[in-house]
């Protein structure tokens, strides 16, 4: 069993800039890709970013790209998503996610365990 626990939402400017983490607990997730995931009111949930299981190879949804960062810190079981140029069509519920494979996918049903989300808030 893994419990992910995300944090660093809040509410910040068009403009801002956010970091999001989250601690994975209960086993190691270094053999597993991790990613984030994000829902905003009304609307179905969508993916934001994957890393693969080493850190090595990323992906990004295209609203997001040169925008966002994921990174994670395997010694801390803790990964990132450092958000800059935050815009208000990003206020949403972000999770974080771990993977059953070693790679990282867009489809939410391709990950295993979710956190409880941590919301952010861009005002206009």
């Amino acid at each position: 069993q893994v419990h992910l626990v995300e944090s660093g939402g809040g509410l910040v400017q068009t403009g801002g800039s956010l970091r999001l983490s989250c601690v994975a607990s209960g086993r190691t997730f270094s053999s597993k890709a991790m990613g984030w995931f994000r829902q905003a009111p009304g609307k179905e949930r969508e993916f934001v970013a994957g890393i693969n299981w080493n850190g090595g190879p990323t992906n990004y949804a295209d609203s997001v790209k040169g925008r966002f960062t994921i990174s994670r810190d395997k010694a801390k079981n803790t990964l990132y998503l450092q958000m800059s140029s935050l815009k208000p069509e990003d206020t949403a519920l972000y999770y974080c996610a771990e993977s059953r494979g070693p790679a990282p996918t867009m489809r939410g049903d391709d990950y295993a365990y979710w956190g409880q989300g941590t919301r952010v808030t861009v005002s206009s």
